[in-house]
């Protein structure tokens, strides 16, 4: 149960992102939250790598 409201909203607000896009499997939603974490890790990794070697 999560007990942080700040990321259960949103949370919440992604899910109804994905329902209002035609995503009403659960399990497809998480995949695609899943895909967009590693996306936003890799991106900021990317971003420090170019921060140090400047």
């Amino acid at each position: 149960m999560l007990t942080n409201t700040t990321l259960k909203s949103k949370i919440d607000s992604l899910w109804e992102k994905f329902w209002s896009g035609g995503f009403a499997n659960p399990l497809t939603a998480i995949v695609q939250m899943s895909y967009l974490n590693f996306l936003k890790q890799l991106e900021d990794k990317g971003n420090e790598r170019r921060k140090i070697s400047e």
